[in-house]
């Protein structure tokens, strides 16, 4: 993963300019959902994922850098999350969170290696 938590990795194999709306998103574990809105802005990508009934209908934004690979075949996008550290992210709502910078803060708190969950996600 990067050092920049709002960064793809450029081991990722993710294209600036390819839209991922639609997407299928995994977990290290398994299928959690598919991408509803992204972000390629340099310091500033993210993916918004609809859990759909996996956990209720929640939203979760995902920093880029927890993408592990952009599977262009299969129209996939990979995580280096579990399904739990999912489930258990800061609630996202889409008009009050995504331009709130506290709620970023929370979000890079969250994401952090020795975040809140056990190991954190490497991602800084």
């Amino acid at each position: 993963m990067t050092e920049h938590l709002w960064s793809y990795s450029t081991e990722s194999g993710h294209l600036a300019g390819t839209d991922l709306t639609g997407w299928r998103v995994e977990a290290a574990d398994g299928h959690i959902g598919k991408v509803d809105e992204h972000s390629d802005e340099v310091d500033d990508s993210y993916l918004v994922v609809d859990t759909g009934v996996w956990i209720f209908g929640k939203e979760v934004l995902i920093p880029a850098s927890t993408v592990t690979r952009v599977d262009l075949e299969r129209h996939a996008v990979l995580l280096g999350l579990s399904k739990e550290q999912v489930k258990d992210a800061p609630e996202f709502v889409s008009d009050k969170h995504l331009a709130d910078l506290r709620y970023r803060e929370e979000l890079s708190q969250y994401y952090r290696p020795g975040g809140p969950f056990p190991g954190g996600t490497g991602a800084l």
